[in-house]
């Protein structure tokens, strides 16, 4: 069996789908592993690293997906070279099937076989494969770094000769996986940490981080069966806003991860709240590529509102590709050993199997 993967658009995309200590798990799985020249030397692997595992390193991204019988990447390939990639091949990503719906109809047309991850379904038997959680968990730290070296005040408490400097006052809207992680790096560097989110399980986990949670009063439990946020009532958001206007008035930093898969990001911080915020504080938007949360959110671009930063990346993910692409890659390799029968040495398609049902496009 043949795996291979082409390097990605760097303009858009520095993590890369399989590492030279993946590469090496595949071939003592007994696949062949097929890779572009040049493909993670941005990320200091270079070729001759991947040569002494016995990868085989190809001239062109043509050479790789016609030799491939699997192709393992983050984003979906351009158009033109997904008209390389032939009936009965397998094609595994982060593949966005709500954005690129046209594309990938046209290749299960063309029998060729789509696998977009982040469809995966959140069951234990998922969680090594879940690239959702393993990067959200990543970004959710960076945003906090970011936002941090963007605030000028120290942020843990200081106690001096001269004065006591208090602790910055952070606020994190969303407690999902990013959110949790940016909770539990933010207290780690000494900050006073509220959180809020729809999901009323949340709460337990704000908490046991050492944050404090902030509670809509008769507010509902508003979570799929799959454990991600669904759309809150007007009812609920207009009492959700009515708190957030008044926490925010001495709230220092903001970190923003309220998503809705497939939707454009709901706006949780309007004009008016944002004018509550004190001058120098920060917003750090991971909502910004759908949208954003708040109202002024614009993407890779620092936007000031009465002195309030906000900011937010495209993909944060490129200011942390190494480890990134460490945790990607693990995911990777796991959701295709649970494809491959070893007896066999051919993959096995059964859609019996929830992980590949729910993730396949048809």
């Amino acid at each position: 069996m043949k795996i291979g993967s082409i390097k990605e658009n760097l303009n858009l995309e520095g993590r890369i789908a399989i590492t030279p200590e993946i590469a090496k798990k595949f071939i003592a799985n007994g696949f062949e592993v097929n890779i572009q020249k040049n493909y993670a030397v941005h990320l200091g692997f270079n070729d001759q690293e991947y040569k002494s595992l016995n990868v085989n390193i190809l001239d062109s991204e043509k050479s790789v997906i016609e030799k491939s019988e699997i192709l393992a990447q983050l984003a979906l390939p351009s158009k033109s070279l997904l008209n390389n990639i032939s009936k009965d091949k397998i094609l595994i990503g982060v593949l966005n099937p709500f954005q690129n719906k046209k594309e990938l109809d046209e290749l299960t047309n063309d029998k060729v076989k789509c696998f977009s991850l982040e469809l995966l379904p959140r069951i234990t038997r998922a969680q090594s494969m879940d690239v959702l959680s393993s990067q959200a968990n990543l970004a959710g730290y960076k945003a906090v770094v970011e936002a941090f070296s963007s605030f000028r005040k120290a942020v843990p408490m200081m106690m001096t000769a001269a004065g006591t400097i208090p602790a910055a006052k952070v606020l994190v809207v969303g407690a999902g996986v990013a959110g949790l992680q940016a909770i539990a790096t933010a207290k780690r560097m000494g900050a006073i940490v509220f959180a809020t989110d729809v999901r009323i399980a949340s709460k337990e986990q704000v908490e046991s981080l050492g944050g404090k949670f902030l509670t809509v009063e008769g507010s509902e439990n508003l979570e799929t069966e799959g454990g991600y946020a669904k759309e809150a009532s007007e009812e609920f958001k207009k009492k959700q806003e009515e708190l957030l206007s008044e926490t925010l008035k001495k709230i220092d930093i903001v970190i923003c991860t309220a998503l809705i898969p497939g939707k454009k990001a709901p706006v949780i911080l309007k004009e008016n709240m944002l004018n509550n915020m004190n001058s120098g504080s920060v917003i750090y938007d991971l909502a910004a590529v759908q949208g954003g949360n708040t109202s002024a959110t614009k993407v890779d671009e620092i936007i000031e509102r009465n002195g309030v930063k906000i900011m937010g990346d495209s993909n944060i993910l490129n200011k942390l590709p190494v480890s990134a692409s460490n945790l990607y890659s693990k995911n990777i390799y796991n959701f295709i050993l649970n494809l491959y029968d070893k007896e066999k040495k051919q993959i096995n398609i059964n859609l019996e199997d929830e992980i590949i049902d729910k993730t396949i496009i048809k």
